[in-house]
């Protein structure tokens, strides 16, 4: 089986009031410091490609903001890549980018290095809202960063909006759902607002600066979502991701399937696709140094016993639209869902949040949007 890389990026121009990530501000001198210890943590690597058939197929760039870096960084960190772990020659290799950090040549540069998706975060086309979330673009940068790709060549674009921000109407929401649709991304990302403890937007909402997030409106602009994004030729292919034929994102695909993905930087995350989970050092000064003085950057190593196992393939498999087939879970843990799960299967069935039919398990409409109290049965 195909594996994954996932290489973060930690370093922003500023931090968004909703973001939990492990990112830092930018520093140039660090940045150097951090590219050269991606790339020697990838060459100390222990995977080993042995061909084709079990090459790299998708190289994701996340953060923090990748599009930061400089080309010439980028290539030494590739470079790395290819030379060490032997990539596809049709691997999917993506970018997050963020509106107003980027040039028609520095574009023409990363998509010249092998750069051929692009995963940029517009959020919402209010400056007032991106102000309010910290965000340094404005509305323009990310109507203007989409022809700035496309005039590079890039043939496959994400872009990213979040519904239910603070004090955002539903009138507001099928603006911003609109203006995403004129601008016909491949792929769009579309999330529902999450509030995470220790974010400066939890702490402003405590203080009364800015409302609560409305559930129920939420609820209205996800269906608000599922609809528009039909009508315009997408693919509803997972709960939050939607594609145009051919662009579902392969990579992030991997996770819902319990795939192989490895990861390199700070807070870079891994799985074997069997039972372990490896983490590394969320800091970023501290891993550089320990990648420097050649210590092991991996802070968490999980093992999975077989209920987690099973129990994963199922709400993470949930994730997709297309389901899970349950006659392939029952022959790779030999256990019937009907059997172990039956009443709540029953319970789930009868609110309207799953369907079963021909051996596949899937989200209804209504559970998509409910999707966390499905998943807690299996949790």
């Amino acid at each position: 089986m195909k594996a994954g890389i996932y290489i973060h990026i930690p370093f922003c121009r500023s931090r968004c009031s909703y973001c939990d990530f492990a990112t830092d501000i930018y520093n140039g001198a660090l940045a150097e410091k951090y590219v050269d210890a991606v790339v020697k943590e990838v060459q100390s690597s222990k995977f080993k490609v042995q061909n084709e058939q079990s090459a790299i197929e998708t190289v994701y760039f996340g953060g923090g903001t990748p599009s930061l870096l400089k080309p010439q960084q980028l290539e030494k960190i590739l470079n790395a890549v290819y030379t060490h772990l032997s990539v596809s020659s049709d691997a999917e290799i993506t970018m997050e980018m963020n509106p107003g950090t980027l040039t028609i040549d520095v574009l023409k540069d990363f998509r010249s290095l092998g750069v051929n998706r692009a995963s940029y975060g517009g959020q919402t086309f209010d400056d007032k809202e991106l102000a309010r979330l910290g965000r340094m673009h404005t509305a323009d940068d990310v109507r203007h960063t989409i022809k700035l790709l496309r005039e590079s060549g890039f043939e496959n674009v994400s872009f990213d909006l979040i519904a239910g921000l603070p004090g955002q109407t539903l009138n507001d929401w099928e603006r911003n759902l609109d203006e995403a649709l004129a601008l016909k991304p491949e792929h769009l990302s579309l999330y529902l607002l999450e509030v995470h403890e220790g974010t400066p937007l939890a702490q402003h909402i405590k203080q009364g600066k800015q409302p609560m997030p409305d559930d129920d409106l939420a609820g209205e602009m996800y269906l608000m979502m599922l609809d528009k994004t039909s009508e315009a030729g997408y693919e509803h292919y997972e709960i939050s991701n939607f594609a145009l034929k051919g662009f579902e994102s392969r990579h992030n695909i991997k996770y819902w399937l319990c795939e192989t993905v490895y990861g390199f930087g700070c807070s870079a995350h891994s799985f074997d696709g069997f039972q372990t989970r490896w983490s590394n050092e969320r800091d970023t000064a501290a891993y550089v140094s320990m990648i420097e003085n050649e210590e092991n950057a991996i802070v968490e190593t999980v093992e999975l016993n077989e209920h987690e196992r099973e129990a994963e393939n199922i709400f993470l498999g949930l994730r997709l639209l297309r389901g899970v087939d349950l006659q392939k879970h029952k022959e790779k843990f030999g256990i019937d869902v009907f059997e172990k799960y039956g009443e709540d299967l029953r319970r789930l069935r009868e609110a309207g949040l799953i369907d079963i039919e021909n051996d596949t398990m899937r989200l209804t409409r209504k559970g998509a949007l409910l999707s966390n109290e499905v998943f807690a049965v299996f949790v």
